[in-house]
């Protein structure tokens, strides 16, 4: 049983609050009196009290309106999306099943729910951004009535362990489909380079991951002197044909999410948060803070879409306006001190030419592959990303996606016969990408994927990272290093379910990984 302010005679957990949900979770085993990603009890146990509503509402016949309610419910409990405890209480109703039975239940049980809870949080997000889009899939969306449901049932390990690789299967899909609805709305991704320099102008900096925000804010401040930049995990955005026509959409504004208090601090600009990771909110830049679909914090004013989903961003124009930018160019290097970052090798780029990588590889140019990929988070031991990539040799490959690549993304690393060595591959979600190159790959060299000379290392932090690593595990991918710590949800007697069937292993030094995956 995990630690806890204190226990009943009974054994259970007694505390404030309970949440393990995220990398950076208490003592690597759960946060019990506040989160350290800044929420309060109260919040959290809202949040509970929202998932619990959810699993009345999975127990209803699947419609649009309920669908809905669900995805954004299961989006808005991501870590550092909802801090405001009125915006929560909307969302409950009906809350019966007390989110307590789950966290003191069997710890095995508890682990394997609590996949499926995370990754059904992860999905949702994704999920959210197609439908936004008006792309719907009905596999998708009934397995979210599945999985709820589930987390009050008594089913036996064998069918839980099944439950935990249907959610990757399942997000196979949904990750599937908004690769559909991304591509088909915005066009196929093109090779891009982004300059991390602010001009001396008004400005707004959109952060987040909904492209649909950004296009409706493009399109409102298009003509009105204000330049666009992106933050996080919003940097792909650049790569997309239907965004990148703007010539307003300038640049990528800092590094990743968990640097934000620093990089806001007085900024002369106004900031949109789309989706998490939002932190909370310092006095020096509350005041130009917006935020709008999933994501909430008390004291910021909220965009909310019309009944046709527009969204009215004037306010966050007048900000920019009132604000004025800085009154000369900022430079914002990488953390390796690169002003420029190159994004738009998905799998459409990748795949058109397949025949130079397969060219390389018979060759013996190009030895291995790496998809170094994930979440980005303030947890010592992260720069174990950099030295990696770093140490790759230069008859290697890395492609990467999310925002974990922020920890190496400026660097520059050269080329294999006119192949750029770093490949970009998007925002999480395009983890798509990496699976569909490996599995066209695969067909090219007549082997499974896990023959390939491929290799994926993996950061985590939040609940996207989660359904993306299931996903894996349902394809059946094996050897994947994870870091920088292993989840706390998950048990050891889980965890060795994964090590004996997955051989899923985790990080340990640049050096002794990068030798031990060379040398196999």
């Amino acid at each position: 049983m995990l630690s806890s302010k204190t226990s009943n005679l009974k054994g259970e957990i007694i505390m404030s609050m309970f949440c393990f949900q995220c990398e950076q979770t208490a003592k690597g085993q759960g946060c019990t009196i506040c989160g350290v990603c800044g929420k309060k009890e109260d919040t959290a146990n809202l949040q509970d009290e929202v998932i619990s509503s959810l699993i009345e509402l999975s127990k209803t016949t699947p419609n649009d309106e309920t669908t809905l309610k669900i995805i954004e419910g299961l989006f808005t409990t991501i870590t550092n999306a909802n801090f405001d405890n009125e915006s929560l209480k909307t969302m409950i109703n009906n809350n019966k099943f007390d989110m307590k039975t789950l966290w003191n239940d069997n710890v095995d049980v508890r682990s394997l729910k609590s996949l499926i809870l995370f990754g059904l949080k992860g999905m949702a997000a994704y999920a959210h951004h197609a439908w936004v889009l008006g792309y719907k899939n009905e596999t998708v969306n009934n397995f979210f009535y599945e999985g709820l449901s589930a987390l009050e049932k008594d089913l036996s390990v064998d069918e839980l362990i099944a439950l935990v690789l249907k959610t990757g299967e399942v997000n196979f899909k949904c990750m599937e489909m908004l690769d559909k609805a991304n591509t088909e709305t915005y066009g196929n991704p093109e090779p891009t380079t982004v300059t991390k320099n602010i001009e001396a102008k008004p400005f707004i900096v959109i952060t987040g991951h909904d492209l649909h925000d950004l296009k409706m804010l493009l399109e409102q401040t298009e003509g009105k002197g204000i330049n666009i930049y992106t933050h996080g995990e919003m940097l792909p955005a650049h790569a997309y044909p239907e965004l990148k026509k703007y010539e307003h959409l300038k640049g990528n504004f800092g590094t990743a999410w968990q640097n934000q208090q620093k990089e806001f601090d007085n900024i002369p600009g106004a900031i949109l948060f789309t989706t998490n990771c939002i932190m909370p909110v310092k006095d020096s830049y509350k005041d130009r803070v917006f935020t709008t679909a999933a994501v909430h914090y008390p004291e910021c004013e909220y965009i909310k879409a019309d009944k046709n989903g527009h969204k009215d961003f004037t306010s966050v124009i007048n900000k920019a306006l009132e604000l004025g930018g800085y009154s000369e160019v900022k430079k914002m290097p990488g953390i390796n001190g690169g002003e420029t970052i190159t994004v738009g090798f998905g799998h459409h780029t990748i795949l058109s030419v397949a025949d130079k990588v397969v060219d390389a590889v018979k060759k013996g140019a190009l030895k291995h592959i790496f998809l170094v990929g994930g979440c980005d988070g303030a947890k010592p031991g992260r720069n174990y990303y950099t030295e990696f990539v770093k140490q790759t040799p230069k008859d290697t490959l890395v492609l990467t996606c999310a925002c974990g690549k922020y920890r190496f993304n400026d660097l520059k690393l050269g080329d294999i016969d006119g192949i750029p060595r770093l490949l970009d591959l998007g925002q999480c979600n395009d983890s798509y990408s990496g699976i569909k190159v490996a599995v066209e790959l695969a067909k090219v060299f007549n082997c499974g994927v896990n023959d390939l000379p491929l290799s994926i290392v993996l950061s985590w932090y939040e609940q996207k990272a989660v359904c993306v690593l299931l996903t894996l595990l349902y394809l059946g991918i094996t050897n994947i290093k994870l870091g920088p710590s292993l989840p706390a949800f998950v048990s050891p007697n889980v965890l060795n379910v994964l090590i004996d069937k997955f051989k899923i292993g985790a990080t340990t030094t640049p050096e002794q990984d990068l030798k031990e995956i060379l040398t196999k």
